[in-house]
């Protein structure tokens, strides 16, 4: 009996300490949180769906570098990819070329000291993004960032889901091929993806290049009218909603989690309400435990509701995009889910180019060709296992 005493006080401590840490780290964040979106940038894109020709392009375009190279990803692997990356980057640093390379420190776990000791050896300077620090250990674990980003002299810059790894190459036999939206971007909004990678880099690294006008030539005027807007602390949500109600006719949604708010999810119900098509997207595999029976729950209204929800049959589902009618559309780093909306560091990228948006309406039809409709029966027929993976991920749906 004492024992069963002692150990019911020690859980009962220690979920107040993370409800406490949880609650205090979330107010300390949202105390510094500083809400930024440009104003309308123009632009030149190329949008890449296969792994194998985005880092085609992105390793040539890496080789060709003469100046600086500034690279931040959420995940780099540990595997034969993700060993050319670094053995490219070493190569150009030890050419002179300035190198920076910032990682998020749990989803690049597999990046270990010795890798690198090697990196900084090579002359490229490294830091890790949100590392785990105190005095919220637990909030800090969570808190992510989520950015893609890469700035080659001043000029290329890189943005959207792919990460490094050998599953982004269709490499992972459960999740090949791996479909995903990533933009090649050159034109004058460089400059501000290469503001947001330094204020980042100060921020882990401790060195500020903002007032370094070598980082931001003149650049030219391109055709694609855009905004990008990076997001922290909870700002995602506000923007995500502004989008949804703007839509008159239309909405697409697709996404590999889709864990949507409260406020985002009655804003869904209220456009199907005032005749707006709805049309979701998800994996038919899910690369993670409980984030699709996370999903469930939602979806099931919305199909009750008339909207259209496939499921992505051909290979691993992981692009990031909302379209609202033809005039508005979305790709970025962040999910259609709780930790994008309120957790994670992320970067999105709003395109208001007609011709931009048939593209990618294009690339999104395709896919659909590439799935299976999800029905209201299939999702109402009765799985007990199921039940309880959906009760589990409700409550936990928040770190989803």
């Amino acid at each position: 009996m004492k024992f069963v005493l002692i150990l019911s006080g020690l859980v009962l401590f220690i979920i107040i300490w993370l409800v406490l840490d949880f609650k205090l780290g979330r107010k300390k964040h949202l105390s510094v949180a500083v809400r930024t979106e440009t104003s309308i940038l123009h632009g030149d894109f190329d949008i890449f769906t296969h792994g194998r020709e985005l880092f085609h392009d992105y390793f040539t375009a890496i080789r060709q570098a003469k100046k600086q190279i500034h690279v931040l990803f959420y995940i780099v692997k540990d595997d034969a990819i993700s060993q050319e990356f670094f053995m490219i980057l070493k190569e150009k640093a030890q050419e002179g070329v300035e190198v920076r390379l910032l990682l998020d420190r749990l989803g690049s776990w597999k990046v270990k000291r010795k890798v690198v000791t090697a990196l900084k050896e090579a002359g490229i300077q490294f830091a890790f993004s949100n590392r785990i620090k105190l005095p919220y250990l637990f909030y800090s674990t969570q808190v992510r960032n989520h950015r893609k980003i890469t700035i080659i002299d001043g000029e290329i810059g890189y943005l959207g889901g792919y990460n490094i790894g050998k599953e982004y190459i269709d490499e992972d036999p459960k999740l090949s091929p791996w479909r995903d939206y990533h933009v090649k971007i050159t034109g004058e909004s460089v400059n501000f993806l290469q503001s947001e990678f330094l204020i980042d880099w100060n921020e882990y690294f401790g060195e500020d290049l903002l007032r370094q006008p070598a980082y931001f030539p003149v650049l030219p005027r391109g055709v694609v009218r855009h905004q990008f807007i990076p997001t922290e602390a909870g700002q995602l949500e506000e923007n995500f909603l502004r989008l949804i109600r703007k839509a008159e006719e239309s909405i697409i949604i697709g996404t590999p989690y889709f864990i949507p708010s409260a406020a985002i999810f009655a804003e869904l119900l209220e456009s199907r309400r005032r005749g707006v098509g709805l049309t979701v997207i998800v994996p038919f595999t899910a690369d993670h435990l409980l984030v699709q029976e996370a999903s469930y729950r939602y979806l099931r209204q919305l199909l009750a509701a008339g909207s259209r929800v496939y499921q992505y049959k051909n290979g691993f589902y992981h692009a990031k995009t909302i379209v609202i009618d033809n005039k508005i559309c979305d790709i970025g780093t962040a999910n259609f889910d709780q930790r994008s909306l309120f957790l994670n560091k992320e970067i999105n990228c709003f395109f208001y180019d007609p011709a931009f948006i048939e593209r990618l309406k294009a690339i999104i039809q395709k896919d659909i060709h590439d799935s299976k409709p999800l029905t209201l029966a299939e999702l109402n027929k009765p799985n007990f296992i199921r039940t309880q993976k959906e009760r589990l991920a409700a409550a936990l749906s928040y770190f989803l």
